[in-house]
């Protein structure tokens, strides 16, 4: 096959992590602020249990659900209390500050290789930070050609618009674009709804999602030789099942296929 003409990428959580200011102990200084007293212990155990409200039914960009989402992570740490709502608001406000997140270390590298390929790079993200400076402020000047948030597009992944205006900005069919991203629900689903190839970005040796079909690396520097395979689709899985299945159909009645 082909080698892609663009990648597009996610960004929290697949080119750049968060700091402090949004750890157990980020909330825990914020909401003191506030007169709200919390757990910073159970501060991964209260996002786990927030995540479900992101899954907004109608994907238009809402910066009233980040606020209850930051609101309910408070709460799943034992906040409460009017303060709780006002540091919520203040900790979104700073989700969009730059400042606040580092690259990962296999980033500049791998954007650059695929650069020095002639691949265009582009980013698509749910967030609401300023991705027009995203690329001066992490020193990859010239690196990215389009970026499109759903918080400038008003829609957010999964929804097929926002995809389809990055590859129209990108003037690439969406036959010769990659997404790679760390959510299947977000990312996955949403490059496929559109006909793109989709990679998964499981950092930190987290398990693939159980039946998620789609190529998964751990690092971007992975991501180079991928591109020249073919990618596992859902269709080529079941074909792939139905030919191993015939395969040993054959094994057990000691006959082969011709050409086998």
């Amino acid at each position: 096959m082909a080698r892609p003409t663009a990648v597009f990428f996610d960004v929290d959580f697949t080119l750049i992590h968060p700091g402090p200011r949004f750890q157990g102990t980020g909330y825990e200084a914020t909401c003191a602020r506030y007169g709200v007293t919390v757990d910073p212990a159970r501060f991964d155990a209260a996002v786990t249990g927030a995540a479900p409200l992101l899954d907004s039914a109608d994907q238009v960009y809402d910066a009233g659900l980040f606020v209850a989402f930051t609101s309910r992570i408070i709460q799943g740490m034992g906040g409460v209390g009017a303060g709780v709502e006002a540091a919520a608001r203040e900790i979104y406000d700073d989700w969009a500050e730059h400042r606040h997140f580092s690259l990962y270390d296999d980033v500049p590298g791998a954007l650059r290789r695929l650069h020095r390929d002639g691949i265009r790079l582009g980013l698509i993200s749910n967030s609401h930070r300023c991705l027009a400076s995203f690329e001066s402020h992490f020193a990859l000047d010239g690196l990215i050609a389009v970026t499109v948030s759903s918080s400038e597009h008003g829609f957010m992944k999964p929804h097929p618009r926002i995809f389809q205006v990055a590859l129209d900005r990108m003037q690439v069919r969406a036959e010769e674009a990659v997404m790679v991203g760390d959510s299947v629900a977000h990312d996955v689903a949403g490059a496929r709804l559109v006909g793109m190839r989709a990679i998964l970005l499981a950092r930190g040796g987290a398990p693939a999602p159980a039946g998620a079909e789609v190529d998964v690396i751990r690092s971007l520097d992975e991501l180079t030789a991928l591109l020249d395979r073919e990618p596992v689709t859902p269709a080529a899985r079941r074909r792939d099942g139905r030919r191993g299945r015939a395969g040993a159909h054959e094994r057990r009645s000691g006959r082969r296929r011709p050409g086998c």
